[in-house]
Parts: C-alpha cells; structure tokens; sequence
C-alpha cells in the first residue's frame, strides 16, 4: 500500500496572485491523509510490483520482493487559469509534499491487516520562473538540488482510518485561483 498525501498543496505564483492545486479535506483539517492509489484497487498503491500473493500454509520460510516507483507530473500554467489571455505571467513554482507508505500484510480471507513497516518522505521544489526570457532561460531551481530520501521509521505509524477509501488523491484535488481582491475560485474542480 502507498502513500498517503499529508500536504495539501502545490502552488503556482502568478504575480501576486496565486493558483494552486489542492486537496480541501487535508488543508481545511477534515482528513489527515488521503489515498495515493491507482484509484482502483483501494488502498492499494498497485497490483503488479507493489504486491505479492502468498498461498499458505507455508512449510518453509520464504522471501518476497514488492516495490513501487512513484513519478510526479505536475501540470503547470503559464497564463492566469481564469482569463482569456495567454500571456505568460508565471513567476514562481512552489511544491511542498509529504507522504507516508504502509507495507503491510492482509489475510484475504480474515480481512486482518498486520503493519510490517512504515516509510516516509517529503519532496519540497521552489522554481522562479522569468516568462520573458527565451526558452530553457526562464526557470531557475532556488531549492535544494537533492530531495529528502525515502526513510524506514522504527516505530509504525497507524494507518489513518480515511486513507482506506475513495476518494484517491487524484479524484480529491482541486485547481484553485486566488486573486489579489475578491474570493478565490474554483478552476477545476474535483472529481
């Protein structure tokens, strides 16, 4: 089973004002976690290198190997998300995640699920970005070159009640546009 997101945002600085990609329920404190699964085996991470099935009894000791490898792909916007125009007004790119990973073991036909290990990481990124220089010039990474390792803790880490179900972190995000004056909006909304 893989992570569960404990930040809430990822924002995107559109001179001074700000968009953002967010999950409401962490940030307003509704949820400790959600979901980072495949949005179809919850709360599973996976179904191919993320698990193994063992059929048992066992007469011997065995060894398995389950892995998992998690790629970001944010999306970014040059432009104001809720104007016509296209004209590039992005001038910074900050990202601040933390998640927790539970390998744990499930007896399929019992239901009990046993905590085996608890991993942690965070990826924190902040990119100013120069929209009239030309391309492969406008952006400069101004945080650390090197993000924090994934780490195994000694102690476990209870799975939060929520991060078992719907929605995933995909479904629960939504893209927010924070002007200088007025509310914020909406952009996209959950799904």
């Amino acid at each position: 089973m893989k992570p569960k997101l404990d930040y809430p945002e990822a924002a995107l600085f559109l001179s001074p004002c700000r968009s953002s990609w967010e999950l409401p329920q962490l940030r307003e404190g509704l949820v400790r976690a959600i979901s980072d699964s495949d949005g179809i085996s919850y709360p599973w991470y996976g179904n191919t290198t993320e698990t193994v099935t063992i059929v048992g009894p066992t007469s011997k000791p065995s060894r398995f190997t389950v892995s998992m490898n998690d790629n970001f792909y944010p999306s970014v916007t040059w432009a104001v998300p809720v104007s016509e125009s296209n004209t590039p007004l992005l001038t910074n790119i900050k990202r601040d995640q933390s998640f927790t990973t539970w390998l744990v073991a499930l007896n399929t036909t019992s239901k009990e699920k046993i905590l085996l290990h608890t991993i942690k990481w965070r990826m924190r990124v902040d990119i100013v970005v120069d929209p009239s220089q030309p391309l492969g010039s406008r952006a400069r990474l101004v945080s650390r070159l090197y993000q924090e390792q994934p780490r195994v803790l000694g102690r476990m880490e209870p799975v939060p009640p929520n991060a078992m179900g719907k929605p995933n972190a995909n479904d629960a995000q939504v893209l927010m546009w924070r002007p200088r004056r007025g509310p914020p909006l909406v952009v996209i909304p959950p799904k």
